[in-house]
């Protein structure tokens, strides 16, 4: 019976987990997706659209990340609340 009330808890946090997955997806595909930024035009302050478009990924990157890992750490709560 106890198995009975963790599964709707368990199905949540695989859910979370999945959205945790794709909320990381753009940081490791738009990187390696190399014709989206292999131009010089648009320039922005004289840097050339490959440059500003690296930070601009350092800058999404990171903040993808930082979102990531709170909801990875609110799962993480969750999990531990439902088995004590």
């Amino acid at each position: 019976m106890s198995h009975d009330s963790s599964a709707p808890a368990r199905r949540s946090s695989t859910a979370l987990w999945v959205v945790i997955v794709i909320i990381l997806l753009p940081a490791v595909v738009l990187p390696l997706w190399v014709p989206l930024y292999d131009k010089t035009d648009p320039t922005l302050f004289g840097f050339p659209f490959f440059f500003w478009f690296q930070f601009a990924l350092i800058l999404l990157s990171a903040a993808l990340t930082s979102i990531a890992f709170v909801l990875s750490q609110r799962t993480d709560r969750r999990r531990e609340g439902t088995v004590r």
